[in-house]
């Protein structure tokens, strides 16, 4: 294999990491609407987050324009570790066929499992940035705070302060709720980028390089948006929640304990909290995300070849 095709791990992480500058005051919005009202029945309370836009304007009046970029450079390092894996072992597959079916057609389950394999290790080694933009995220003026309310000053004196507390254990707390997210989430988003890819050469025969990443973009962003959403709430819910001063939860025990308590007190309605800003941050993100690497391997190809 060429040196020049290695790149693939970085140009994934880099792709994720400039679609992130644009989506991340989406993803701000979503921590908080999926942490209001924890474990409490609808109308029973507060909502300073009510939609989009009004969350968006909710935050930017409280806790400034710059509060709308919380936790940027925890979720900046977190989709590089996330992405540079997860794109980087799924286009290794591709390249090597491994994804194509013995007819030479993109088979979905094949895409689905590469994408869920390298989506999961990604998951697993981005843990602890998640974590850390999740806290982050949810810091907030005590008008509009909600979830537990961590006292991080920014990411390395999270890190420290985890470490020191709870040691290196304490940096991979909740990091079984990764696991669903990333086979659901990356599985699902990358099957359905690769097939339908195949399908507009073969059927639509628009050749356009970037035309056909965007579409296929778009597309695989729904589907991941529809899949991510349940166990993304259930990984904010554990990340998020105070701990004791054995690192253990205060609230949850894990991932089936938590789903379990989040529907008997907010009914299925609460798995799908902030489910449209996932959808508004996730189809942009991930169309740009996949945009920006298949450019970026293309032109690899043209200075470097195969």
């Amino acid at each position: 294999m060429p040196v020049a095709q290695y790149t693939d791990f970085l140009l994934g992480g880099i792709a994720s990491m400039g679609a992130t500058v644009f989506t991340n005051p989406l993803e701000v919005i979503k921590t908080r609407i999926q942490l209001q009202g924890e474990l409490a029945a609808r109308g029973t309370y507060v909502e300073p987050y009510r939609g989009i836009f009004q969350s968006l304007i909710t935050v930017a009046k409280h806790d400034g324009i710059t509060g709308l970029q919380k936790g940027l450079v925890p979720a900046l390092n977190f989709q590089f570790v996330l992405n540079a894996f997860r794109l980087g072992i799924y286009n290794r597959a591709v390249e090597a066929g491994w994804t194509k079916s013995r007819g030479g057609k993109e088979s979905f389950g094949r895409n689905l499992f590469w994408g869920a394999t390298g989506g999961l290790a990604g998951a697993v080694l981005s843990s602890p940035f998640f974590m850390i933009k999740t806290h982050l995220q949810s810091q907030a003026v005590k008008a509009i705070a909600v979830g537990h309310q961590h006292s991080h000053t920014g990411m390395s004196h999270a890190f420290k302060e985890i470490y020191r507390a709870h040691g290196f254990s304490g940096l991979y707390r909740g990091v079984l709720a990764t696991i669903p997210r990333a086979i659901l989430g990356s599985g699902g988003q990358l099957a359905t980028f690769g097939v339908t890819k195949d399908m507009i050469k073969r059927h639509l025969e628009i050749q356009n390089p970037l035309f056909v990443s965007l579409l296929a973009g778009m597309l695989a962003g729904s589907v991941m948006a529809m899949t991510i959403t349940p166990p993304d709430v259930i990984a904010t819910r554990l990340f998020n929640q105070g701990v004791d001063e054995k690192g253990k939860g205060i609230y949850y025990r894990g991932v089936i304990d938590c789903c379990i308590k989040v529907v008997r007190a907010e009914g299925i309605y609460g798995l799908y909290k902030g489910f449209w800003a996932t959808y508004l941050r996730i189809g942009p993100h991930a169309t740009l995300v996949l945009m920006f690497f298949d450019q970026m391997v293309m032109y690899r190809g043209k200075l470097f070849g195969k």
